[in-house]
């Protein structure tokens, strides 16, 4: 029976974001995933629903206009790089990138609306993404634009929780000196990978010094590492009661990623959409709504992803 308060986004428009197969970001990662959710007995049980596309003033609550035409540009030529090196310039990816934007973006917005109080997008999380600059497989950063989005309806206190393996540069330098803005972040030390930020040092500048959270965890830590961490977390957040969560639950922080050094187990990602779910219910919270982000064994995407899922399928409404 399908839990109409969930939704599971899919479809061929966000899968269509990614880089090729010879890219880690490849576009078959969606795929693997719903694979997966049939594969599991999850997908008859949440609502599917279809990706939505930003139009340009969406994209532009956070990003740069300039940077919005750097982005057309380049794609319309196709070839070279839209950063250093990591994010190839190629037709259609503005579109791509769009769709996941306005995917997120609508999620938040069936959840204000009342129409579910949970949601899960798998191609999305795109947070090295800065206002005027692509980076880390990142075009635009569905969650700075999310953030933007929930601020125009009325909402102060939105709470960014992210696991994925790398640091969310694109949105805690976005949002450093904004003392609304609830940011727990667990990660790979970034003296060991990508993007080499996030110290526990960095807990906010002026007005915002002292209200955001970075835990940086050393190669190899694993599930005891991580629920040491994630206790900070929710002491975090059940002190500042979150009116929105937005939960970045990236797959790279699994064993054996090719490109992370962290040891955790799937579990840790259903724990934690479980606690968040509860955390959520005990604030009033408006909704939370999970991204996928990175993770790059496809088997261990499929693996916590789902495991996700299925936590926002069981954990009891408020």
């Amino acid at each position: 029976m399908a839990d109409a308060r969930l939704g599971v986004y899919g479809g061929a428009a966000l899968a269509a974001y990614g880089f090729g197969s010879s890219h880690p970001f490849g576009v078959d990662r969606h795929d693997t995933f719903w694979h997966a959710c049939e594969r599991l007995g999850l997908a008859p049980r949440a609502r599917r629903l279809a990706p939505v596309r930003a139009d340009r003033a969406l994209l532009a609550l956070f990003h740069d206009p300039a940077y919005l035409d750097f982005v057309a540009e380049r794609c319309r030529i196709g070839g070279g790089f839209l950063d250093a090196g990591d994010t190839p310039a190629q037709p259609g990816l503005d579109a791509a990138a769009a769709v996941v934007v306005g995917t997120t973006v609508d999620a938040c917005r069936r959840a204000l609306d009342g129409e579910l109080d949970r949601a899960f997008v798998p191609i999305a999380g795109l947070h090295h993404g800065a206002r005027a600059a692509a980076a880390g497989f990142c075009v635009y950063d569905d969650c700075g634009v999310a953030i933007e989005w929930l601020r125009t309806q009325g909402l102060k206190r939105v709470a960014y929780v992210d696991i994925d393996a790398h640091h969310a540069d694109g949105v805690f330098y976005a949002f450093e000196s904004d003392p609304d803005l609830l940011f727990a972040d667990v990660h790979e030390d970034g003296r060991f990978l990508y993007p080499g930020t996030g110290a526990a040092s960095e807990t906010g500048s002026g007005a915002a010094r002292g209200t955001k959270l970075n835990l940086p965890l050393l190669p190899g830590s694993d599930d005891a590492a991580f629920h040491g961490a994630w206790r900070e977390v929710e002491r975090y957040l059940a002190a500042l009661r979150p009116e929105f969560i937005l939960f970045q639950c990236g797959a790279d922080s699994v064993a054996g990623d090719p490109m992370a050094h962290l040891r955790f187990t799937p579990a840790v990602h259903a724990h934690a959409a479980a606690r968040l779910c509860a955390i959520g219910a005990a604030a009033g919270s408006r909704g939370l709504v999970a991204l996928g982000g990175g993770g790059y064994d496809h088997a261990n995407l499929a693996a916590a992803w789902t495991g996700v899922v299925g936590a926002l399928l069981e954990a009891p409404r408020a």
